[in-house]
């Protein structure tokens, strides 16, 4: 289904991601596995695992856990309640660091937040991680949250959606909007147990092979929230996410005693691949349709209009995406960065793509973003970059057409807020909701 967005006024101010400190190549897991398994050669899952291991094109990938001195004795995968705790310490605070960097991007104010919209799949704590990551960033308790689970590896731009359908809702009410997006995997967590069932049976266990961590945030405003001082990076202009039929048995990440278990068939990379036009098709359609009323020279109409930032689920996924929309290396060139340099990290990944997209040169004007998850489901968003001489013109012609005393107004009505925030904190945060850190 398509998701008509507002073009005139959803904007990303703020977009940053963060890797834990500790990484590993091929040969580094490969002797994780054989210090853990010194029998590997012997089993036949473990085989198949690190023959893939061999071919995955992935020059490295980070971790939040340090694997360079564990031994056979260390192969006990941890604890649900262990693994709960470190997401709670070290997944809180990757995440508040990639949103941290994003509010400073977007000159955002913790108090000025209104909403946050937060994903993960390999964290199932009550209440919700997005809940530590305000209180460490400390946010006004009054932000209105929402938690995202269930979506796996599309869970980036399912978040983004979510977040601009918010800020489009607020829109129509007349209100401004800016809601801090958060994606957060520790898929590491889940190696250990892994390892484990592949060394009890024959199947292929590709996610030990492919996963790593990260965390990825970003800001969405809408045309009331967006102020002078910000510099947005790109206009969001159409989203939408679709189901593909009797698909539902090719991807899980199931939960099992010893931890949580990915299961990725053989048929995932073409079943993905083959959503990828269709959904661009109806978005493109739909943009078409709202710009043939306004600027018709500038509507995109091909896929090699665009930059795509494609979910790096593997390379086959990569290539696939690539043949089957006719693009070449250079469309796609951040997917294949990302995922060369890093590996899938799941939810957070494709946002991942998008901050390194804007900093390899002036690229296309038009990005199409597309995840792929459980269902199976994909999910698409059609943006632009802003080049800043597109969003600028459009603030002063709105204050053009405002009376000019009511904007004089504002301006002297924020600036005497954060007055009262540095003269009287407790007066600020009770009137205003403003936080003085």
């Amino acid at each position: 289904m398509v998701h008509k967005i507002n073009s005139s006024g959803l904007y990303i101010t703020g977009l940053a991601h963060a890797y834990p400190e500790h990484s590993f190549g091929p040969d580094e897991f490969q002797d994780y596995v054989a210090r853990l398994y010194p029998e590997y050669r012997t089993s036949p899952g473990l085989q198949k695992l690190m023959k893939l291991n061999r071919v995955t094109q992935i020059k490295s990938r980070q971790a939040n856990l340090d694997i360079s001195s564990d031994t056979k004795g260390d192969a006990t995968p941890p604890s649900i309640d262990q693994l709960s705790q470190i997401f709670q310490r070290d997944g809180v605070q990757l995440a508040a660091s990639a949103c941290s960097k994003a509010m400073t991007e977007a000159n955002l104010h913790p108090g000025e937040v209104t909403h946050v919209v937060a994903v993960t799949c390999t964290d199932q704590s009550n209440p919700g991680y997005d809940l530590l990551v305000c209180k460490t960033l400390k946010l006004h308790p009054g932000v209105q949250r929402t938690l995202l689970h269930g979506v796996g590896c599309a869970g980036g731009l399912s978040a983004l959606r979510a977040a601009a359908n918010i800020a489009a809702a607020e829109s129509q009410r007349g209100r401004p909007a800016r809601v801090l997006v958060m994606a957060c995997e520790l898929c590491s967590l889940f190696l250990k147990a892994e390892l484990h069932a592949a060394s009890c049976d024959e199947k292929l266990h590709i996610a030990p092979a492919l996963f790593s961590d990260a965390a990825a945030a970003l800001v969405v405003c809408n045309q009331s929230a967006l102020m002078r001082d910000q510099k947005p990076i790109y206009e969001l202009q159409e989203c939408g996410s679709m189901l593909v039929p009797n698909t539902t048995q090719y991807m899980s990440y199931d939960i099992t005693a010893k931890g949580m278990i990915a299961s990725i068939t053989k048929e995932v990379p073409k079943t993905a691949v083959s959503a990828i036009q269709p959904m661009f098709d109806q978005l493109r359609k739909q943009i078409c349709a709202t710009h043939n009323k306004q600027d018709p020279p500038r509507t995109p109409t091909a896929p090699s209009d665009f930059d795509w930032a494609v979910h790096p689920g593997g390379a086959a996924i990569l290539q696939g995406a690539q043949q089957a929309m006719g693009l070449a290396e250079d469309h796609i060139r951040a997917s294949l960065e990302i995922y060369r340099s890093y590996g899938n990290s799941s939810s957070p990944t494709v946002l991942i793509v998008l901050d390194q997209l804007r900093r390899m040169g002036q690229g296309r004007d038009n990005v199409i973003a597309t995840s792929f998850g459980p269902g199976m489901m994909i999910e698409m968003c059609m943006l632009k970059r802003c080049r800043h001489v597109d969003v600028t013109p459009r603030l002063k012609t709105q204050v053009k057409k405002e009376d000019m005393w009511q904007a004089l107004q504002f301006k002297l009505a924020r600036l005497m807020k954060w007055h009262i925030a540095l003269d009287d904190p407790r007066r600020a945060k009770r009137e205003h909701g403003l936080v003085v850190l």
